[in-house]
Order: structure tokens, then C-alpha cells, then sequence
């Protein structure tokens, strides 16, 4: 028995209540703490600085948290495919999600050569920091950015393996681990996909837009919202048809979540964002803003946001940020995707309805619907 739960309001929700997106990702953050105290006592056991310096800085960054989306998107699943009564797995499913968030944000730091991520130093950045001061053997040789590079590689993989063993041990517990273990298998392959397709697209130049969007389902929309809902379906012994209509409102509620970080990536406040708003921008990263922009700055003869906006632009002087911004706003670019988040959002809302959700659920899920996005599905307000 789970006992009695804190809500945010501040009254117990007891064990005849389920609990709501909100408390399982609360309940989910104890499971979470156990596992990490659990793994951080096996890491020791196995080498004290090994323990030191790598597993307790991947804990560390694990519990810096972050929007804690997934777990909220299992739980949604689980419920509207009628799950209720002991809720341990859909919150240990939770929990390995948010482990394998931390491999994917750590190597994708990497990748990207990212200065900063949940309000800190990048994983690489902060080992190359303890490199320099001489603090992992007393002196400090080589390359610190090499070091810090490689150290965070592992420290994404030790991330990874402590995802696998949770989401595994979670499966062989539950008469529908085969189910379970099917969507969590899919979705790592499709994150590797979309990982390889977008340095693919930057090493090649691309502004496709198809390509854009089939790096931003591959890469995030299936990631974020459609396996996580799916997960907690399977956990509830969800039909064909369940799973399907969960898959498509994972899909456009995804896409949208990924359009919205594409603009605060472009538009964003470091300070709430908890990395810099200018990185992708100057990167040149293929994002579906990128891309449509360009589509616009082509079709429309403006040749001065087509030059800056063009992936080679990197190369010319003067082709600032600040210029990047002003061709966002003025192809109207900025403005076609927020339209396209409004209306992904109200898709995801009326596919997640045909799962047969109750309405409780369906409100649960429109709220984070519009956290993820930005915007409130519209008539969202029909399910009060």
C-alpha cells in the first residue's frame, strides 16, 4: 500500500483515490531517489572513485530533475487504458525513463558542444572543469577537453545501463513485461535514429523540411510523449486500438512539445530555459523553424533572410544571431509554428479522446498538453 499522498492543494490523497499526473510524478521522484541510493551503494561497492567521480555526478544530475514530462505521460497512458490499483510499475517505468533522459541529454550535450544544461555546466563541461583543477589524480595532464568529452560519454552509458536494468527488472515483474519491453526497445532505437539523422542533416547542410520533421517525431515527438504513453498503456494490457489512438496523440502532442523548444530555442530566456537561447541558431541546427523559414524566405524573394538563414551563412561576416531573429519574425516563420503548435495540440486532445478515456484523465492530459507546448489545446474546455 502506497498510504496516504500529498497533493499539491495540500490535502492526502488516500489509497482508495489513484493518484493524479501531478502526485505519480511526485511518487515517482521517491522511486526514483531509492533506485539512484541503490545503484550509488553497487558503484561503490565496485570502485570507490569510480563511485566518486562518475556515478554520483550522473545521480547528481539525474536529481537537477527537469520537467519530469515522461513519467506524467506514463501515467496518463496507464489510466486511460484503465489502469488502477497498484501503481509500482507505471512509476518504476517513470523512473527509468528519466534515466535514459539523462544518457540522452548528456551524449546530445556532447555532440552539440552545449556549454550548459538544467541551469549547470554540461556533463562535459563539468568534467573538464575537475580535469583542469587537478582533482581527479592530484595533477592534471592532456587535454582537459578530451577528457571531459570521453568521461561524459561514459557517464551517458552508466545512465543508459541503469535505465535498461530498471525498465528490465519492471518487465520480468509484470505479466505484460513483453508488451512493456517491445515499446521500450522501439523507442530506443527510434532516439538513435533521430540523434544520427540530425548530425546527418548538419554535416550535410540540409534545410528540408521533411527532414526536419522526421528528425523532430524520430528524435523527440515519439520519445516525449507517444512510447511514454504507450509504456503506460501497455502496463494496463491496452487493445490495438487503444495503443493506436495513444500513439497518434503521442505523435502531434510530441511534435508539438519539440516546435515549442525549437522556439525557445530560438527565442527563449536562458534563465527559465537553463541553456543558452542562441545555441541552435548558431549551429545552424536543422529544426523545423529553421526550415520553414527558409522554405518562406525562398518562396517569398527575400534573399537577405534566405542568405542568412542558409546553412553555409556561418562562413559570411556579419551574419549575426540577432539577423537569424529578425528573418525568423519577418518570413513569418515564428508565426506559421506557433499556428502549427495550436494546431498539433488540439489533434493530440482529440486522438487522446478516442482512447475512451475517462474525462478526468482527458483534463490530465490536456494540461500537459499545454505545459509541454506552450499553448492550451483548443476545446479543451469541452471536457470540464
Amino acid at each position: 500500500m502506497l498510504g496516504p499522498r500529498p497533493t499539491a492543494a495540500g490535502p492526502a490523497e488516500t489509497d482508495d483515490a489513484p493518484l493524479t499526473a501531478p502526485g505519480a510524478t511526485r511518487a515517482m521522484e521517491a522511486v526514483l531517489e531509492r533506485v539512484l541510493e541503490a545503484r550509488l551503494r553497487q558503484a561503490r561497492d565496485t570502485d570507490a572513485v569510480f563511485a566518486h567521480e562518475m556515478a554520483e555526478r550522473v545521480a547528481a544530475f539525474v536529481r537537477r530533475g527537469g520537467k519530469r514530462l515522461r513519467t506524467a505521460f506514463v501515467w496518463c497512458g496507464w489510466r486511460a487504458a484503465g489502469g488502477s490499483g497498484d501503481a509500482d510499475a507505471v512509476l518504476r517505468a517513470g523512473a527509468a525513463l528519466e534515466l535514459l533522459q539523462a544518457c540522452a541529454l548528456i551524449h546530445d550535450d556532447v555532440m552539440d558542444g552545449s556549454p550548459l544544461r538544467r541551469g549547470g555546466p554540461a556533463m562535459h563541461v563539468d568534467f573538464a572543469h575537475g580535469q583542469r583543477a587537478g582533482r581527479t589524480s592530484g595533477r592534471a595532464y592532456g587535454s582537459a577537453e578530451s577528457f571531459g568529452t570521453s568521461a561524459a560519454v561514459l557517464a551517458g552509458d552508466l545512465a543508459l545501463a541503469w535505465a535498461d536494468d530498471l525498465l528490465t527488472e519492471t518487465a520480468l515483474a509484470s505479466p505484460y513485461g513483453p508488451r512493456l519491453y517491445d515499446e521500450w526497445r522501439a523507442m530506443r532505437t527510434e532516439m538513435v535514429a533521430g540523434q544520427y539523422r540530425d548530425l546527418r542533416a548538419q554535416a550535410s547542410g540540409s534545410s528540408g523540411t521533411e527532414e526536419a520533421l522526421t528528425i523532430a517525431v524520430l528524435k523527440s515527438a515519439r520519445y516525449t510523449v507517444a512510447r511514454p504513453l504507450a509504456l503506460g498503456a501497455s502496463l494496463a494490457g491496452a487493445d490495438a486500438r487503444t495503443l493506436g489512438a495513444m500513439r497518434a496523440a503521442g505523435r502531434c502532442a510530441g511534435l508539438a512539445f519539440q516546435l515549442r523548444d525549437d522556439l525557445l530555442g530560438a527565442f527563449g530566456d536562458p534563465a527559465l530555459t537553463g541553456k543558452p537561447a542562441d545555441e541552435d541558431l548558431r549551429a545552424r541546427k536543422l529544426t523545423p523553424l529553421l526550415a520553414v523559414a527558409v522554405r518562406l524566405a525562398e518562396a517569398g524573394g527575400d534573399q537577405d533572410a534566405a542568405a542568412v538563414l542558409a546553412p553555409n551563412a556561418e562562413a559570411l561576416p556579419g551574419h549575426t544571431v540577432e539577423r537569424m531573429r529578425a528573418a525568423l519574425e519577418r518570413t513569418g516563420a515564428r508565426g506559421e509554428v506557433e499556428a502549427r503548435i495550436a494546431d498539433l495540440a488540439a489533434s493530440g486532445l482529440r486522438h487522446f479522446g478516442a482512447t475512451g478515456a475517462a474525462p478526468a484523465v482527458r483534463r490530465e492530459f490536456a494540461a500537459l498538453v499545454e505545459r509541454a507546448a506552450g499553448v492550451a489545446p483548443r476545446h479543451a474546455e469541452e471536457l470540464v
